[in-house]
């Protein structure tokens, strides 16, 4: 299965960049998994980044999973009433 792991953040000032390698990222399979332990910090620009690849893979038909969620994604997620929203198992790392 096809991973991808976010490092570094999810927000505005990296969201055109970040959208490009999650776009790219959809052609890897059809069964893929987004890594997201290594997301230091998320805002609603990350969180729509989220959303949209999330729905483009449906649209693809697609099975697309967001693991490992960190602390930072898990705040943002909760505050947005949003954890459960995405259908994936919510683990929070270590750090």
């Amino acid at each position: 299965m096809p991973s991808l792991t976010i490092k570094d953040e999810l927000t505005i000032y990296n969201a055109a960049e970040q959208k490009i390698n999650l776009l790219v990222f959809l052609t890897a399979g059809d069964d893929l998994e987004i890594n997201l332990a290594n997301v230091t910090e998320i805002d609603t620009a990350g969180l729509q980044l989220l959303i949209l690849i999330k729905r483009e893979a449906a649209h693809l038909g697609k099975n697309l999973r967001f693991v490992m969620h960190s602390k930072a994604v898990l705040d943002v997620l909760e505050l947005a009433n949003l954890t459960g929203a995405f259908g994936d198992q919510v683990v929070l790392t270590q750090n």
